[in-house]
């Protein structure tokens, strides 16, 4: 604890680059309070290494306290904002043009498997198409892969 006071404005900055890199790279920014409080710890420990506040516990205290709740007020709706923006564009690959033989008759409504890499997917597709019939991947979800005949 010696070490840390003796040499507070610099431990302050390690705490906050540490709190910042958790943040970031370890959660993804999904909580966001690490950020304010990572920036807030180093803002603290670079003001008091170039004299503009005391190196004092006290001062450290309330410093990162008021910069902590002025970071949030500032930025919290701008940075939930960024969060909740999902990319919605479909993804094509390798795996979506996969063509295969249909081994029995598809409807829209019926439930029909197809093992493809040791696991058994749902086939849906859109219109009936009868077995026999190349089919291509045109869509995947979740244990589902969407199909329509290939022209």
């Amino acid at each position: 604890m010696e070490l840390i006071t003796q040499n507070l404005p610099q431990a302050l900055m390690v705490f906050g680059i540490i709190a910042l890199i958790i943040e970031v790279a370890v959660l993804g920014l999904s909580t966001i309070i690490l950020l304010f409080l990572g920036l807030s710890l180093f803002s603290t420990g670079l003001m008091m290494s170039m004299g503009i506040l005391p190196d004092t516990l006290p001062t450290a205290l309330w410093s990162n306290t008021i910069a902590t709740t002025s970071l949030a007020l500032v930025l919290w709706k701008p940075l939930k904002r960024m969060q909740e923006h999902v990319d919605k564009k479909q993804i094509n690959s390798d795996f979506a043009e996969l063509t295969f033989i249909l081994q029995t008759d598809l409807s829209p409504q019926s439930e029909v498997l197809y093992q493809y890499s040791g696991i058994n997917w749902h086939l849906k597709s859109k219109q009936p198409i009868s077995a026999g019939t190349e089919v291509m991947v045109i869509k995947k979800e979740v244990g589902v892969m969407w199909v329509t005949p290939t022209l």
